[in-house]
């Protein structure tokens, strides 16, 4: 096989998923193999090291042509010396990830965190294309997020920068505490977390019957309820939008992107979701700041991670 390979690994609490991307960011192939948490931190890193050279092997390419390797990995990072400090999902603490892959594989090895990772895979081989400017925000029981400015992903003075769910929005009469310790972040709101706290609140007022019946409320369901034409649904997503849209009107006047990209779980609920963002952004958001600016729907799923991870290398 001719061309340069980058190889990334997403590494999760379950699983890790490595593949190999060409250089314009198209992947070629991908592996996944069980993170083994429970056998300890050795078994965990060793397990990152095999895994990238499987990957390249089932694809029947030289390890000669890869230049180097990225990891996304989730929790707090030392990534200029590419330490993983902590991890909610991983046994490892204080782990030298980039030294010890640097060794056991001869290349060169960038690590970043994985909301940051999955915005670079996005905008480099995906929804992002072509786009030197854009912001990601994935939508799930959280919500992350990650900053690219020409091409490459904005980490900030503690690593900190992108972490959009925790933008201070909403106001204080109507602010709850976040997971962050905090009141009024994004994400009390506009997560699948938030959508269902604000309906399972809904259907103790008995506001919400057609979900009160559920034993468990999913975001799905007070989406599908909206679209039916529940009115008390139709303002939980209206108020996720809302603040989402807001936010993204703050964020144009810091780092003006030309596309903001929405992925995770909520953004499935599509257009429905997508237009009252848009009307919402374009309320808010400064004329100067927003002319030509795009909200779009992420494209890679559940590639984003490996795919940004292998761009670290060309990107960093």
């Amino acid at each position: 096989m001719s061309g340069k390979l980058y190889v990334g690994l997403d590494v999760g609490g379950t699983a890790i998923k490595a593949g190999v991307c060409s250089e314009d960011g198209k992947l070629l192939h991908t592996f996944e193999g069980p993170t083994e948490n429970e056998k300890g931190s050795d078994r965990v890193m060793a397990n990152m090291a095999q895994y990238a050279r499987t990957v390249v092997e089932q694809m029947s390419a030289s390890w000669d042509d890869v230049e180097g390797v990225g990891l996304g990995v989730p929790g707090f990072l030392d990534i200029q010396n590419g330490v993983l400090l902590t991890s909610p999902n991983l046994v490892l603490r204080n782990a030298p990830l980039k030294s010890y892959l640097s060794e056991q594989l001869g290349k060169p090895v960038l690590i970043n965190n994985d909301a940051n990772v999955a915005a670079l895979g996005e905008a480099w081989g995906g929804a992002g294309r072509g786009v030197s400017d854009c912001v990601m925000y994935t939508l799930g029981t959280g919500v992350g997020g990650g900053i690219i400015i020409g091409g490459r992903i904005v980490v900030g003075f503690n690593a900190m920068a992108g972490e959009l769910g925790h933008i201070a929005i909403v106001p204080d009469l109507e602010a709850i505490q976040c997971g962050c310790g905090k009141k009024g972040c994004l994400e009390t709101v506009s997560s699948a977390t938030g959508i269902i706290r604000m309906a399972k609140d809904a259907v103790a007022r008995g506001d919400l019957a057609p979900l009160a019946g559920l034993d468990t409320i999913t975001a799905k369901d007070v989406f599908d309820a909206a679209k039916a034409g529940n009115e008390t649904a139709a303002r939980i997503v209206q108020r996720a939008a809302h603040y989402l849209g807001k936010s993204m009107a703050l964020v144009s006047v810091v780092v003006n992107p030309q596309r903001f990209i929405i992925g995770g779980g909520v953004a499935k609920a599509g257009e429905y979701l997508f237009e009252q963002i848009r009307e919402a952004y374009f309320k808010h958001a400064l004329e100067a700041a927003s002319k030509g600016v795009e909200i779009v729907p992420a494209e890679l799923g559940n590639n984003a991670g490996v795919v940004g991870a292998a761009g670290l290398i060309l990107r960093s």
